[in-house]
């Protein structure tokens, strides 16, 4: 099925305007990445250390008073957050001067005091001491770059060097917007975050390896056609089949971003974003990448 027909686009005559596009969107997400790795951004307890308790009432519970009960009791920076679905209530604590293991109880132990009518059950508590936090910040970090790396090593051996590089600066370059967009709204950082990361450094580059499938046959077809002319015939080429394999990638994390529920609404939405930014650079940041490497390496030689 073809959602478009035979196309005739100048894509890689678009490149200017591109690479200023993901030249900011590099800058902000660099900046948010820098902050994330300082933990001045709004880093989840798996990153900066706390608890996590979520409840489940029988009956609904205001904000506002769930606050104020925690307030009295030394958790005033308490983060709560509603989930509509079965009356439940989620409480994030950050580091504290109570000892580890006492804030889950201590939490446990205000509700029961100050809603005595309304019965509950503990669902779920974490907890995560500061120093774990920390390793586990610093590790992320780590497995991003070492994915990196094994992108650049992997076209390379497939395709050429060239390659490599373009679609390990794509691939950054779409890690890169979605740490912007975090940092830019204040979502939280956790580890479904980073989950979302390099599952779409993994989509991207396999829609980027389509796309130079299709380049390097036709670079052997037409040897002495313009480079620049090359690479357009080959985006328009595959274009309605990235179009539809990356609305259906994109469909299906709609789905679990309006349907998944509040505990992975933050990974679908990343992977939402991944998705869209995923399919624009393989187009517009691999390709021509290549395309001006490829055309500067052709002048040298003659």
């Amino acid at each position: 099925m073809e959602l478009i027909g035979k196309t005739n686009i100048d894509f890689i005559g678009m490149k200017k305007i591109s690479f200023i596009i993901s030249g900011i969107i590099a800058i902000v997400g660099l900046i948010g990445m820098i902050q994330m790795a300082r933990g001045a951004a709004n880093m989840g307890i798996d990153f900066s250390g706390g608890t996590a308790v979520q409840l489940k009432f029988t009956q609904p519970v205001g904000m506002d008073k769930a606050r104020e009960a925690l307030g009295k009791h030394g958790l005033k920076d308490a983060t709560l957050q509603d989930i509509k679905e079965g009356n439940k209530l989620l409480v994030k604590v950050g580091k504290t001067t109570l000892a580890t293991g006492k804030v889950a109880d201590t939490i446990e132990d205000v509700f029961k005091k100050e809603f005595v009518g309304n019965q509950f059950i503990v669902e779920s508590s974490t907890e995560i001491g500061p120093s774990v936090g920390d390793k586990l910040r610093k590790d992320t970090l780590t497995a991003i770059v070492i994915s990196m790396f094994g992108i650049i090593l992997y076209i390379a051996w497939r395709f050429d060097f060239k390659f490599g590089v373009g679609a390990t600066i794509a691939t950054m370059h779409d890690v890169l917007a979605m740490f912007a967009v975090f940092y830019i709204m204040n979502k939280e950082v956790n580890l479904l975050f980073v989950t979302a990361v390099l599952t779409i450094a993994g989509y991207s580059l396999t829609d980027t390896v389509v796309v130079f499938d299709r380049i390097r046959e036709n670079l052997h077809k037409n040897l002495k056609e313009a480079m620049h002319n090359v690479f357009n015939k080959s985006i328009n080429e595959v274009l309605s089949r990235t179009i539809v394999t990356s609305l259906t990638a994109f469909l299906a994390a709609v789905a679990l971003l309006f349907f998944g529920g509040e505990v992975i609404h933050d990974f679908a939405f990343a992977l939402v974003i991944g998705i869209a930014v995923g399919t624009y650079s393989s187009i517009f940041v691999a390709s021509p990448i290549v395309s001006l490497w490829e055309e500067r390496g052709i002048q040298v030689k003659s």
